[in-house]
């Protein structure tokens, strides 16, 4: 096998692989996209606001909240 048609070959494979990486990727796109289109329309008024709801249901003791905030500012002084 020549040196050139190794790498045309190369070069082929390559291409053919990123193709299908790049067709893929969009497909994916686009279906999430209209995935989350239909999901608005069924149901509308269930947008949940994921802070919120994680300030509403939070069990954390404010011991525990302090220790990790005293952590976080120990960590981000090391820096």
């Amino acid at each position: 096998m020549s040196g050139v048609v190794l790498f045309e070959q190369g070069l082929d494979l390559m291409l053919f692989g990123m193709g299908t990486v790049f067709v893929f990727l969009t497909v994916l796109v686009i279906v999430t996209v209209l995935m989350s289109a239909v999901i608005r329309r069924w149901l509308p008024g269930e947008d949940m606001d994921i802070q919120s709801s994680a300030k509403h249901h939070t069990d954390v003791d404010d011991r525990i909240v302090s220790i990790i905030q005293k952590a976080l500012a120990k960590h981000r002084s090391r820096r």
